[in-house]
């Protein structure tokens, strides 16, 4: 292969080796189907975890601390569903219906 045959920048419109990501779709949070489960982890510790958010993951981690913190406990984000500890669930509920998502408590 020569240096001339790779392309290092092209202005043609017909090539689409180099496809531009489609940005995903911004979902409304009144839209959002989101649960509040709670899930017994290793140790008998108890977890809030909350599923079905659509949102960006650097979203998700903001939302994540402000539970955090309203909360007063610890917490993450894993595959796209945020964990905090404790049975806090109506405390995460009230504030995701706050901020106008439509958050159910699913589960024991």
């Amino acid at each position: 292969m020569k240096l001339q045959d790779c392309i290092v920048y092209s202005t043609d419109s017909l090539n689409n080796d180099f496809e531009t990501p489609v940005p995903e779709k911004a979902t409304e949070p009144f839209q959002q189907n989101i649960r509040i489960h709670l899930d017994r982890k290793g140790g008998g510790k108890v977890v809030s975890i909350i599923k079905g958010l659509v949102e960006p993951e650097y979203k998700l981690s903001n939302i994540c601390k402000e539970l955090k913190k309203k909360c007063g406990v610890g917490g993450t984000v894993k595959n796209k569903e945020i964990l905090i500890q404790g049975n806090k669930r109506e405390v995460i509920q009230k504030l995701l219906l706050n901020r106008g998502y439509q958050a159910k408590l699913s589960g024991g």
